[in-house]
């Protein structure tokens, strides 16, 4: 069932909203089957939890999705320049490009369509700020992104692709 994007609004978040999305983050992240624990991987969780630090980099939003009552249901991370993406690899080094990392959705909501709205936002924004591409990463614990992605005209790109500790992280594409 997908919903009605009207019910849902996307936004910056505020900073008094930050710990309640890293919060969230933290929860979506530490549920996904075969990602990496807290123990594994702390700081990448620290980095989750503290998720409204990433907005005081130059042109990087926290985006949300707000329910009509709102309850914030989504989060992402915008970034305009690629060199504040924060990923391994050479991302960082694209140029004319735009990217997004940390998407997640409330669990007692996903499946209707929050992460591609938030996905959509970002595209449009980067459309606007007239960006040649938009970069994301995901990984093999992400297959309901994955193909979400793809669906909406990612493609993979080898190039981007690195390690995160042992973490396997796949670049990904879409060229607008």
């Amino acid at each position: 069932m997908s919903i009605d994007q009207q019910e849902y609004l996307i936004r910056d978040a505020k900073p008094d909203e930050f710990l309640q999305i890293g919060k969230l983050m933290v929860q979506v992240y530490s549920q996904l089957e075969g990602f990496p624990d807290q123990k594994e991987q702390p700081e990448y969780y620290k980095t989750l939890y503290n998720i409204g630090s990433l907005t005081k980099k130059p042109k990087t939003r926290l985006l949300i999705a707000v329910s009509a009552t709102g309850k914030i249901v989504g989060g992402v991370v915008y970034f305009s320049d690629m060199q504040y993406y924060g990923s391994g690899g050479i991302a960082t080094q694209e140029k004319n490009a735009a990217g997004f990392r940390l998407l997640a959705v409330d669990p007692t909501i996903r499946g209707k369509g929050i992460g591609k709205l938030l996905t959509t936002y970002c595209i449009d924004r980067a459309k606007e700020e007239k960006q040649k591409q938009l970069i994301i990463h995901s990984t093999v614990s992400m297959q309901v992104a994955w193909k979400m992605y793809e669906n909406l005209g990612f493609k993979r790109s080898k190039d981007l692709d690195f390690k995160q500790g042992e973490l396997a992280v796949f670049g990904f594409r879409l060229s607008l």
